[in-house]
């Protein structure tokens, strides 16, 4: 394929936390990369999701939602994170809710202000708007904020409007030779993976219950046989913790386990084997040391 008709490039997928940017990656690629859920601040690392067409190859980039608080070492990190991706790309997809605007929303406008690639803007979730009325009064308020590339009404987790959005983007990427390999869909190992999915159901099932001081390491990752064999360790803070996480004769672990399982065979297409402790480490997620263990590192 000719470089001087292939379009390639990275896009960023930024917006404050809980505004459907994972969903909208999921969407894109067309399977699970990144890991869902109602609580804000899911998302913990940048993941690359990659798509190729026939017009070239789109490199997305999923981001941890920009927030304000910053008074925590997990909540720099995430913040360092998202900005130092924002600063690498061709093109930004800000991702914004239909009819709300927030001062955090406003601080990624601010940071993407001091960028010079083109900013589309996609307003998501308008499949929840019920007054569709109030729909285009709320997209001219958004032009009048910024110059955006495009504004464009989508709906991440039932797909409208996503596939004129990839167009919009790949017009925006440069003109280069694809830079994976055509069957690649991401950057990230499985064992990440296996850990996310394992933190997912731990996200999904204690959403009001724990704090955000909840991570999980894989210590072992085999494969034998086409089968998985996998051990993995759920860190939290306090002892209490530990204890709502396990439940009562561990029947709460077993079901965070089982549901981890059944996702990782799913998505991996073969048989896992999964075993799952619970540990205490004192502050792990404001202690700069552990966090780099544990991967959260730049």
């Amino acid at each position: 394929m000719s470089e001087l008709n292939n379009h390639c490039g990275y896009a960023a997928i930024a917006g404050r936390p809980n505004v459907g940017k994972s969903t909208l990656l999921n969407r894109i690629i067309g399977m699970k990369l990144a890991i869902t859920s109602h609580k804000a601040q899911t998302t913990r690392h940048s993941i690359l999701g990659i798509k190729t067409l026939e017009q070239g190859q789109l490199i997305y980039v999923d981001t941890p939602g920009i927030h304000e608080r910053a008074d925590h070492a997990m909540n720099r990190y995430l913040n360092r994170t998202a900005k130092t991706v924002v600063v690498d790309v061709d093109v930004v997809i800000f991702v914004v809710e239909a009819l709300r605007w927030t001062r955090e929303d406003a601080k990624v406008l601010g940071l993407l202000q001091e960028r010079t690639m083109p900013v589309i803007l996609a307003v998501n979730k308008v499949d929840q708007v019920n007054q569709k009325e109030a729909l285009l009064p709320f997209l001219a308020e958004m032009a009048e904020r910024y110059d955006f590339a495009e504004i464009i009404p989508i709906s991440a987790s039932n797909g409208h409007n996503v596939d004129a959005l990839e167009k919009l983007v790949l017009e925006r990427l440069p003109l280069a030779d694809n830079f994976y390999p055509e069957e690649q869909l991401t950057d990230r190992p499985e064992k990440f993976f296996a850990a996310e999915m394992v933190r997912e159901q731990i996200t999904r099932r204690y959403a009001k219950e724990l704090p955000y001081a909840v991570s999980v390491e894989i210590e072992r990752f085999e494969e034998k046989g086409g089968i998985y064999r996998i051990n993995a360790v759920i860190w939290v803070e306090k002892p209490g913790q530990k204890a709502i996480i396990i439940g009562k004769q561990g029947g709460a672990l077993k079901i965070v386990a089982s549901q981890a399982r059944k996702a990782m065979e799913q998505f991996f297409g073969c048989k896992v084997y999964l075993e799952v402790w619970v540990k205490v480490k004192k502050s792990w997620s404001d202690d700069e040391a552990s966090l780099a263990r544990l991967g959260y590192s730049d």
